[in-house]
């Protein structure tokens, strides 16, 4: 009886030891993980408000102050701002009766400019604290987001009444299977192990006798045990996973971004200039529709912003932009997680007919990118060229006045004048430029009759970017012949009076998730939606533009089914289309020329159940072209010149089954990174038939090996590490490069 009650004894403090100690585990990590979800969930608003309340905190007024704390409070959560004394300005009133006239972590907050956090007692409550000074070097004051604690013990006491519970069922269960397993498995084995003791005494040779169940205590072992491997390999895996982001930093991410921007820029915002919004709102009916354009510039730079945050500046170009903007043509975006602020710019009909339509796109488009249009310069369009890059350069420099060098990133030919106008003004910005089209050889762009004014207004930025290498030695040819400038080729720079402006190649990307949550659906779906049927399927996604070879495209198509008639009615190539700068008559004759081009090889080869082509000319989103790229057997990108041309990257990001094949013109920037694609003279009709013949005959096995390595290559070389690379040899210039200006 004596051990009996031993055991029982002994078996309870078992269990209350293991349960304790599971159950002290278990509290403080929930405590843990709650404790990081009040830290994430302020430091998500604070980064949020901090950017409103700074400039507010500054120059007042503090209604405004009180507006933006009011608006962001909960019974939950409360706000207080204080001011450069840690005295407090505004509070929400769920907090205010609370809080006491001064508090120490706002205080060490704003002395040590470091964001404080932890737990206080305030009004007799449990309260989660996270303090941030507003202001970098010298604080003005301190915004204090405060979180109710009381959940975090009320689950620690749940979680301590349930292993309470759970110890009482586990050691009453317990006791009574060890009084039965007692009498059954080890008093009476006993007796019998006793006699055979005996016989041993006598030197008997028998095998030991049953001793009832060895494994008594097995399934208590085996369920430690295997919670024990079960946690070792949970501590395993999550070693693997962190060895895993380690050397996984060859590969860019949003994250990794985000730090090398914090670190070179010293969070100081990054300011975009583009004449392409991110979004443009239009009127549908009596609705505001959000569009995304169709541009590569927005694919680009999109994922950028939303990593990095900072003003992004553009052309509000759509008809309810300003219904949707604030008095200062500002808005958040994106409007479901606001990380980036949009600074839409108003142009006239007559500036935009000027700059967009008129010099940029009827002069230097076709300048630089020589496919047979000649360019039209008139000296009305450079005057409103001229003059909206002085607009763009006010808006740029009012956005951008309270911020002490200012990192700004300027986009493609319609801003050429813009780095210098901004480096008259503000000497301290360390600006890029990044040119997006090819620039072409120094004969062809001594064409524009204002050749040396768009040199000097790009030779004020400190860094001027390209897609290639052949695109950098160009400008610096054209450079050389045009105007006064000392060219440095060992370090690809021109030095024009104390400055110095570096250029260089940063073939831009896409980001690494074309569509972060992809649409569901199938080939058969697709082509059912399509109303059609075929065994080949064949994509093609561009603006209708003179240099995308569209015309040329066609034709190749109508000289395959000419050469390879077998391929009829199993074939089917789809191309979007999206409309664009139709007011330019170049553009509205090509939208022209296309149509009948496909209408004709359709009349001439369908029959009752197929097309050849399917010409789906509207505006695409992002959503609604991926299944496209998906389900394809081939896509052609067959521009006739590109500086890089995003599309074939695009189709290739989204082959995660890696089959596919990219056919893709020789004269694009995407040739050179894409060498597995199979590449074609988008002027050689012939051998674009011949393409596209060996794209479909192309064994699984090649296809898959190709684009593995296509893959690989924008995995590695996306939109961060674009974006990354250039703000990195932005930011380590040379201090006497910066700041000096041509006189």
């Amino acid at each position: 009886m004596k051990f009996t009650l031993r055991l029982l004894g002994a078996t309870w403090l078992t269990a209350i030891v293991v349960v304790a100690a599971f159950s002290f585990v278990s509290i403080q990590a929930e405590r843990a993980r709650m404790t990081e979800d009040f830290e994430r969930r302020a430091w998500l608003l604070g980064e949020g408000l901090k950017e409103a309340l700074e400039p507010a905190i500054e120059k007042g007024p503090a209604s405004r102050i009180e507006r933006i704390v009011k608006r962001f409070g909960t019974s939950t959560r409360g706000i207080a701002v204080y001011d450069r004394f840690a005295g407090l300005l505004v509070a929400t009133p769920e907090v205010a009766p609370r809080l006491p006239p001064s508090l120490p972590f706002v205080s060490e907050a704003i002395t040590t400019t470091s964001v404080k956090k932890g737990f206080e007692s305030l009004g007799g409550r449990d309260t989660y604290y996270f303090a941030i000074p507003l202001g970098e070097d010298r604080p003005q004051g301190a915004l204090v987001l405060l979180y109710d604690a009381t959940p975090i013990e009320q689950r620690v006491f749940t979680l301590l009444r349930n292993y309470a519970i759970w110890l009482l069922v586990l050691g009453t269960a317990l006791s009574l299977v060890m009084l039965v397993v007692v009498r059954l498995s080890i008093t009476h084995p006993l007796g019998r192990m006793a006699e055979w003791a005996k016989q041993l005494r006598s030197e008997a040779t028998l095998p030991p006798p049953g001793v009832g169940d060895p494994s008594l205590f097995g399934p208590l072992a085996t369920e430690l045990s295997g919670l024990a491997r079960s946690l070792a390999r949970a501590r395993e895996a999550a070693e693997q996973e962190a060895m895993l982001r380690l050397h996984g930093q060859s590969v860019w991410t949003e994250e990794r971004l985000k730090q090398v921007v914090s670190l070179r820029l010293n969070d100081r915002p990054l300011f975009v200039v583009s004449n392409r919004e991110p979004v443009s709102h239009v009127w549908r009916g009596r609705e505001i529709e959000p569009r995304t354009p169709a541009s590569g510039l927005v694919t680009a730079l999109e994922p950028v912003m939303r990593a990095c945050g900072g003003v992004w500046v553009a052309h509000g170009s759509g008809d309810a932009d300003r219904e949707t903007a604030d008095a200062r043509g500002t808005l958040r975006l994106p409007p479901d997680h606001p990380r980036y602020t949009l600074k839409r710019i108003w142009l006239s009909k007559d500036e935009e007919e000027g700059y967009y339509y008129g010099f940029a796109n009827e002069g230097l488009w076709p300048l630089c990118h020589i496919v047979h249009a000649r360019p039209i310069f008139r000296p009305e369009d450079w005057a409103d060229y001229a003059e909206v890059n002085r607009k763009f350069a006010e808006a740029v420099l009012e956005e951008m006045s309270g911020t002490e060098s200012p990192v700004v990133l300027i986009q493609d030919y319609h801003f050429a004048l813009l780095p210098r106008l901004i480096r008259d003004q503000r000497s301290d910005a360390r600006i890029a430029i990044f040119w997006h089209i090819p620039w072409p050889n120094p004969e062809a762009f001594g064409i524009c009759p204002w050749q040396p004014e768009i040199l000097q207004g790009m030779l004020g930025a400190d860094l001027i970017g390209f897609h290639t290498q052949f695109h950098c030695n160009n400008f610096l040819e054209t450079v050389d012949r045009a105007i006064e400038a000392r060219i440095d080729w060992e370090h690809f720079s021109v030095d024009r009076g104390q400055h110095t402006t570096y250029v260089k190649p940063f073939p831009i990307s896409v980001a690494p998730e074309f569509v972060e949550d992809p649409p569901k659906g199938s080939r058969e779906s697709l082509l059912s939606d399509l109303g059609i049927d075929a065994e080949f399927l064949g994509v093609g996604v561009e603006r209708i533009d003179y240099t995308k070879g569209l015309p040329e495209r066609v034709r190749a198509i109508r000289r395959f089914f000419e050469r390879y008639p077998e391929y009829r009615e199993r074939l089917v190539f789809i191309q979007l289309a999206a409309p664009s700068r139709s007011r330019i008559p170049r553009y509205h004759e090509l939208e022209e020329e296309i149509g009948r081009a496909v209408e004709e090889i359709n009349r001439e080869l369908q029959t009752k159940r197929w097309r050849p082509i399917l010409f789906l000319k509207a505006h695409h989103s992002h959503r609604e072209i991926w299944p496209f790229y998906r389900w394809a057997d081939f896509c052609m990108v067959t521009a006739l010149h590109d500086g890089m041309n995003l599309v074939a990257k695009e189709f290739v990001s989204v082959r995660e089954e890696e089959d596919g094949v990219l056919i893709l013109s020789r004269f694009t920037g995407a040739s050179r990174e894409l060498r597995d694609a199979v590449l074609v003279n988008p002027y050689d009709i012939d051998e674009m038939a011949e393409a596209i013949r060996v794209a479909i005959e192309m064994t699984p096995a090649e296809r898959k090996s190709r684009m593995a390595r296509m893959r690989q290559v924008v995995k590695e070389h996306n939109i961060y590490r674009w974006a990354g690379l250039l703000l990195t040899d932005l930011a380590r210039l040379p201090v006497e490069d910066l700041g000096a200006r041509e006189r």
